[in-house]
């Protein structure tokens, strides 16, 4: 379910208004995360949902005797680089512990710099893109697969299934162009080329030009780069021009959200995930975010979106508890998150190393059905 601005405003106002106290050197009260994302505009759901699920992974160790409390102090930037950074420049001169759960390859890639620059730690940003793991960065640590990860097994089904004409919408801007590179490159090890390209701008639903170039080349698959509201304008538009194949997605493009939009026009649409169902009670650490939604009440949902978030917040609160000694500090958080290494977060397997800050490599499949379901 999309949650509105005005009830998500409502619901969190208070953490974005309360008051607030940095720790970067080991003080023992609150840790405080900061997070630029986007809780206005095309791709608000994406902020809103990751926020949502962090919060109430945070809310649940903050009500545990003796935990070290957990904060998230965020500040909109509608999915604007220029505005993410503007936003970092004054989370880290709030004197923040850490950035965490930044949203979106253009915004995070701005606001990388000045966090190596300052030391502080970047940790579980929404985005897939290699630029933001290569090179290797001490204070830099991503929870999901990459969209290297997530293009190779969507072309790989698509080539399994005999389709090898396969066309590509990105977003023209960073996010979109990691996209477009990880599928020229898996189509490339199977010696093929897109038949096709064609783009749309950041928060903008303008596809018509895209629309008139992709179908032209009759592809038998769009495989789509961006965020929910342009690419569920695409798939539209695209199918009242006649067009009548297949249509992929990345992870980043909200898969519950993307689902809303489309409504009953969602049917067939795939989608790969680099998280568990959280659909299915067959994953344990679905029946535990399931279960910690319920217990909480209105205001929260369950989506692909928000597990991340719980996920991302899950393991940060690990890496916190391994931290030596009884203040925070950020190269104890460093160390404490280094130290995991191969364990299972509800069957999420998350492994770290002090060379190695990817923790998954994750990735599935999914399926949005007629009626708004996503099924793996």
């Amino acid at each position: 379910m999309t949650l509105s601005r005005r009830q998500f405003s409502i619901a969190a106002g208070a953490a974005a208004l309360g008051g607030f106290q940095g720790v970067a050197s080991g003080q023992e009260g609150p840790v405080i995360l900061g997070q630029s994302a986007p809780f206005t505009g095309p791709a608000a759901q994406l902020g809103i949902q990751f926020y949502q699920g962090a919060k109430l992974l945070f809310d649940q160790n903050n009500a545990q005797p003796g935990a070290r409390r957990v904060e998230i102090r965020f500040l909109d930037d509608g999915y604007e680089p220029d505005r993410c950074a503007a936003n970092t420049r004054k989370l880290i001169d709030d004197d923040v512990f850490a950035l965490f759960g930044y949203i979106g390859t253009p915004t995070s890639l701005a606001a990388l710099p000045l966090a190596v620059k300052e030391k502080v730690p970047f940790i579980a940003p929404f985005t897939g893109a290699m630029s933001l793991r290569e090179p290797f960065e001490r204070n830099v640590f991503h929870l999901r697969a990459s969209y290297n990860d997530e293009t190779a097994l969507i072309v790989r089904q698509l080539t399994h299934l005999g389709l090898a004409k396969i066309a590509v919408f990105y977003q023209n801007d960073a996010y979109g162009k990691a996209g477009l590179d990880g599928v020229t490159l898996a189509l490339a090890q199977q010696n093929l080329k897109p038949v096709a390209q064609a783009t749309v701008e950041r928060n903008s639903v303008d596809v018509a030009s895209a629309v008139k170039a992709l179908v032209a080349a009759q592809p038998d698959a769009v495989v789509q780069i961006s965020a929910y509201k342009s690419c569920a304008a695409f798939i539209r538009q695209a199918r009242k021009a006649g067009y009548g194949g297949t249509f992929y997605n990345v992870s980043f493009v909200g898969t519950q959200a993307l689902a809303d939009e489309l409504g009953k026009d969602g049917a067939g649409v795939v989608v790969s995930q680099v998280m568990p169902s959280p659909y299915t009670s067959a994953n344990a650490i679905a029946r535990e975010f399931s279960e910690a939604v319920r217990k909480a009440g209105s205001g929260n949902n369950i989506n692909y979106s928000s597990l991340e978030g719980y996920l991302a917040a899950k393991v940060l609160a690990e890496g916190l508890r391994r931290a030596p000694g009884r203040g925070a500090s950020r190269d104890g958080l460093i160390g404490g998150l280094e130290s995991i290494e191969r364990q299972q977060f509800g069957g999420f397997d998350v492994s770290f190393s002090p060379k190695n800050h990817v923790a998954s490599k994750f990735v599935e499949l999914s399926m949005i059905t007629g009626d708004g379901r996503i099924r793996v």
